[in-house]
């Protein structure tokens, strides 16, 4: 998927990794725009979070910006769970441990 394409939610990826790059002067841009536009790429062509409503969706996407940038991400998105704010815990549960496999954490 071309960088310029990335739909929303996943384009919070980029995102992310802008901020990332900004408030860590040894993270270079470029690359992290890179690694995180794979983790959309795989996510959004592996269906991770296929089934998921828009907020749930969301909701994913905002928890694996924050996990993926910890010091153990599959860890952080293991332990991850506020059921909630979800509209199908056990769904969004599947996604994140889909997620974590897919990119082999």
């Amino acid at each position: 998927m071309p960088s310029s394409a990335v739909p929303p939610p996943y384009d919070q990826f980029l995102r992310t990794a802008d901020e990332v790059a900004a408030a860590r002067p040894e993270v270079d841009l470029d690359m992290a725009r890179e690694v995180f536009h794979e983790v959309a790429t795989v996510l959004y062509n592996g269906l991770a979070l296929d089934g998921l409503d828009e907020h749930d969706t969301r909701a994913v996407v905002a928890g694996l910006c924050v996990d993926l940038v910890a010091g153990d991400p599959a860890a952080a998105i293991q332990a991850r769970s506020d059921p909630s704010d979800l509209h199908d815990p056990e769904a969004v549960s599947a996604a994140y441990l889909v997620s974590v496999a897919m990119l082999k954490l």
